[in-house]
């Protein structure tokens, strides 16, 4: 048995593929569009994944877009996803300059936490051994609920 994908419902494609994509970093693999079920599936791999054979990646996060509009509710519920960065204070600068909200800065220099435009919880976390604690993570509040 292997783990393929987790999927996320999205209410706005384009919106929620900047999101994933532009600013979270990972890479499109590949698309589905269904039009006799009226909906469109993107999955998508963080770039190291994609350096891997198929057999050996991690696990993929599946987008599902339906065509027909549904509002969406529970994202809290669904826990969270998580992605290791190389530096999380240059990913949460590049975050928060696009105007993404740090609901739990790095204050640690280990882990924060963003939502994506759908509510789902995000958790980002250091590679390898924590950031030096600085400025301004250090001092920010957390936001929300994560």
């Amino acid at each position: 048995m292997r783990y393929l994908h987790t999927m996320v419902r999205v209410r706005d494609l384009d919106t929620s593929l900047r999101f994933w994509t532009d600013l979270l970093g990972l890479r499109e693999v590949r698309r589905m569009e269904n039009e006799k079920g009226r909906f469109t599936l993107v999955f998508l791999a963080a770039p190291k994944d994609l350096e891997r054979s198929a057999t050996e990646r991690s696990p993929e996060v599946e987008l599902t877009y339906n065509w027909d509009p549904e509002e969406y509710t529970g994202g809290r519920n669904f826990g969270h996803l998580a992605y290791k960065f190389d530096n999380i204070y240059k990913a949460c600068q590049r975050l928060m300059d696009a105007g993404v909200v740090i609901n739990r800065p790095p204050r640690d220099g280990r882990m924060a936490f963003v939502r994506s435009p759908d509510g789902i919880s995000i958790e980002l976390l250091q590679e390898g051994e924590p950031l030096a604690p600085a400025e301004p993570w250090v001092s920010m509040p957390n936001i929300g609920t994560w």
